[in-house]
């Protein structure tokens, strides 16, 4: 039976990792990946109802499940946007594809970025969840640049069972995440 490669190393390897490093008596508290949710705010959905589906098939594309629009919850007279209007596109995974889709976003996706130094440490939530914003589509390889008309970006959010934002990053890391060097950050 298939196995995610990242799958097999975290139960293979980074449980074992994690565990010595902060000391945890059971295997149960080890922390680990639940789920990776991907969300698209498509703004210009107000006035143009195709870029609400367009994005829906980018998402659906990239994470290989299939995305739901996400409407808005109240009306909002200044941006011309109604309640249950459709302004956004997202998709959570869990299991296999979530450990695919995060071997495709570091070892892929993240190089493909123009300049990248490795992604900031900051994306924490305080309660051991991690949020990436990409600021463009085409880095993921399933995008066809030919057929993109707009640029647009999107959030990644990392839900794990850790309890800091330590154990979160460290979690991360042995998973591949290239967070950029604080020390180097610092010096410079």
């Amino acid at each position: 039976m298939y196995k995610p490669r990242l799958k097999d190393k975290y139960e293979k390897e980074l449980v074992a990792k994690l565990r010595e490093k902060f000391q945890y008596k059971s295997v149960m508290q080890v922390p680990r990946l639940l789920k990776i949710c991907i969300n698209k705010g498509i703004g210009q959905a107000v006035a143009d109802k195709k870029l609400v589906e367009v994005g829906v098939t980018e998402i659906t594309t990239i994470a290989g499940q299939k995305a739901v629009p996400t409407i808005a919850k109240k009306s909002v007279s200044n941006f011309k946007l109604r309640e249950f209007m459709p302004i956004g596109a997202r998709v959570t995974l869990r299991g296999d594809r979530m450990f695919e889709f995060l071997d495709r976003l570091t070892t892929i996706s993240l190089p493909r970025v123009r300049d990248f130094k490795g992604i900031n440490d900051k994306g924490f939530d305080g309660r051991g969840n991690y949020t990436l914003g990409v600021k463009e589509q085409i880095i993921f390889p399933e995008i066809s640049i030919d057929k993109v008309s707009k640029i647009s970006g999107m959030d990644i959010t990392f839900v794990t069972t850790a309890s800091t934002d330590e154990e979160c990053k460290e979690l991360l890391t042995l998973l591949g995440m290239p967070f950029k060097d604080s020390s180097k950050a610092n010096r410079a």
